[in-house]
C-alpha cells in the first residue's frame, strides 16, 4: 500500500515508519516539525524516503491524492498539553483531524487509521475492565477530542472509506524521538539520572500500558486486514495482563535500575483510573498479538541509557517533553499563539529543512 503517516517525526511515528517499510509498504511522512530538536540515539532502522513538511491544518486534497491509506498520529499529545490551551486542542485535534479525513475522502483514500487513546475511559466506575462497548468518560480536553473524532469519522464511513480506531493504552519504550513525559519512560529516566523515584501520590490509580512497537504492529495489521474486519471498528490496543497500578510500574522500574530508591506519597486526587480489556484486538485482528510487557520495556530503557551514557541534561532536555518544547517555541516566537510557524523567512527556512541538528550535546544528527 502507499501510506501517508502524519506525525512521522514523533515518538511513535519514527519507529512506525520502519515497521511499515519492513512490511513492504511505500511510506511518505508528514510532520510540521515541532519536535525535531530531539533525537536521542541512532538506531539504524529504515526511514521513509520523503516527508511533507506541513501543519495538518494546511493539508490539501492534492497532498492526499494517490495514497491508499492515511495513518493519523499528528495531534497535540497528552493531557497536560491539552489542558494548557483546551480551545486550541479542539481546533487541531478535533476539527483539524475531521477536515483531514474529509479531504482524504475527497482524494479517494480508502483507509484511515486513527490513533485514539484508552484515556477516553477516564475515571473508573467500578464496572470492571473497559471494553470497546463501554461508555466513555473522558476527563480532559485531549481525551474529549478523541471521543469527538471517533464519532465524526465514524459518520464518514462508506463503501469507499474505511476508518479504523485504535485506542492505545499508555505507550512506553525507547524511540529515537523519545518522550520522557509518559509514566514508565519518565520513571526510568529518573531512576537512571537520580537513582531515586519519589512518588508524590500513593500510586493507586490503574493504567494500561503498551509498548510502542506493539502499537506499530497493530497499525500495520489494521492496514493489512480484510476490510470487513476493520471497517469502522474500534480496537483497544494492548494486553489485558498489562493493566498496572502506577505503584506497580514504579516498582518494576526501581527493580530494573540498580541502586534506585523508591518512595510513595499520599493520594493526589487524580481520578483517572481505569482497567481495560484487550481481548478484541488480540483475537480478531489478523496477525496481531501483544508481545511485550512493562518489565521488558524497563530493561530496554536501562540498556539504552547505559549504551548511550545518557546524562541528566539529555533526560531534562525540553524536546523530550511535549509541553516544554511547545512553550519554548512560543517563548522564542518560532510559533504563534495558534501554533503556526512564524512568518520570519529565517524560521521558514528552518522549518522546511528536514535535516535539523539536535541541540543536545553529543547527540547525533538526523
Amino acid at each position: 500500500m502507499r501510506v501517508l503517516v502524519t506525525g512521522t517525526d514523533g515518538y511513535i511515528g519514527s519507529p512506525l515508519s520502519s515497521v511499515l517499510l519492513e512490511q513492504g509498504h511505500d511510506v511518505t511522512g508528514l510532520d510540521t516539525g515541532f519536535y525535531r530538536d530531539g533525537w536521542l540515539y541512532n538506531d539504524g532502522i529504515k526511514k521513509h524516503s520523503s516527508c511533507i513538511n506541513k501543519d495538518i491544518r494546511h493539508i490539501t486534497e492534492d497532498d492526499l491524492r494517490g495514497f491508499d491509506a492515511v495513518v493519523h498520529l499528528a495531534e497535540l499529545s497528552n493531557d497536560p498539553l491539552g489542558q494548557h490551551n483546551p480551545e486550541l486542542t479542539y481546533q487541531i485535534n478535533h476539527l483539524g483531524t475531521l477536515e483531514l479525513a474529509r479531504k482524504a475522502v475527497a482524494a479517494g483514500v480508502s483507509r484511515f487509521v486513527y490513533t485514539s487513546s484508552c484515556s477516553v475511559y477516564g475515571a473508573g466506575d467500578g464496572g470492571g475492565h473497559k471494553t470497546e462497548e463501554s461508555q466513555t468518560n473522558p476527563q480532559t480536553a485531549y481525551a474529549r477530542c478523541k471521543v469527538f473524532v471517533e464519532r465524526d469519522l465514524s459518520a464518514l464511513a462508506s463503501d469507499n472509506f474505511s476508518p479504523t480506531f485504535l485506542r492505545n493504552a499508555t505507550a512506553y519504550g525507547p524511540s529515537p524521538r523519545m518522550r520522557f513525559d509518559i509514566v514508565l519512560n519518565n520513571l526510568a529516566g529518573l531512576a537512571w539520572t537520580t537513582k531515586e523515584i519519589k512518588m508524590t501520590s500513593d500510586g493507586s490509580p490503574w493504567r494500561p500500558l503498551v509498548h510502542i512497537l506493539d502499537i506499530a504492529h497493530a497499525i500495520a495489521c489494521s492496514l493489512e486486514a480484510p476490510r470487513q474486519i476493520v471497517h469502522n471498528q474500534v480496537f483497544n490496543v494492548g494486553s489485558t495482563s498489562a493493566n498496572y497500578q502506577v505503584r506497580d510500574i514504579a516498582e518494576i522500574v526501581a527493580d530494573t535500575f540498580p541502586g534506585c530508591k523508591l518512595s510513595f506519597g499520599n493520594s493526589d486526587g487524580d481520578n483517572r483510573s481505569y482497567q481495560v480489556n484487550f481481548d478484541k484486538i488480540n483475537t480478531l485482528l489478523p496477525g496481531f498479538k501483544c508481545q511485550r510487557d512493562a518489565a521488558r520495556g524497563a530493561r530496554e530503557l536501562f540498556e539504552l541509557f547505559q549504551r548511550i551514557d545518557m546524562p541528566a541534561e539529555t533526560f531534562n532536555f525540553r524536546a523530550f517533553t511535549r509541553l516544554k518544547q511547545l512553550q519554548h517555541l512560543l517563548r522564542t516566537r518560532q510559533i504563534d499563539k495558534d501554533f503556526y510557524w512564524s512568518s520570519s523567512p529565517m524560521l521558514h527556512e528552518r522549518k522546511a529543512d528536514s535535516a535539523v541538528v539536535s541541540s543536545i550535546p553529543g547527540s547525533a544528527t538526523i
